[in-house]
């Protein structure tokens, strides 16, 4: 039997997904008020539906979608980690 110390693995704590989303868009919008996030369950996966005011809706979706396509690459390592699927959409 071995002498070495056994490294126990303790589950990542439990992360504010919608929460995180939020302040990112309040961090990115010229009236953070206004924005809100909403969690839905669909088929297995938590839906995520993100609304901005109508003019800050280009500066979430960003130039050719980056900004959007950054949100849900954050997403897919939230739900790598936590072993569950998350979308995002992105109201008008």
């Amino acid at each position: 039997m071995s002498s070495e110390p056994s490294t126990l693995r303790t589950p990542p704590p439990e992360i504010d997904v919608c929460g995180l989303i939020e302040q990112i868009a309040k961090s990115l919008v010229d009236e953070p008020d206004q924005v809100s996030v909403e969690a839905v369950e669909e088929g297995g996966a938590t839906v995520l539906e993100l609304e901005v005011a109508p003019g800050d809706l280009g500066k979430v979706i960003g130039k050719q979608g980056r900004t959007a396509r950054a949100f849900r690459a954050i997403l897919a390592a939230v739900g790598v980690k936590s072993n569950h699927r998350f979308e995002l959409e992105i109201l008008e």
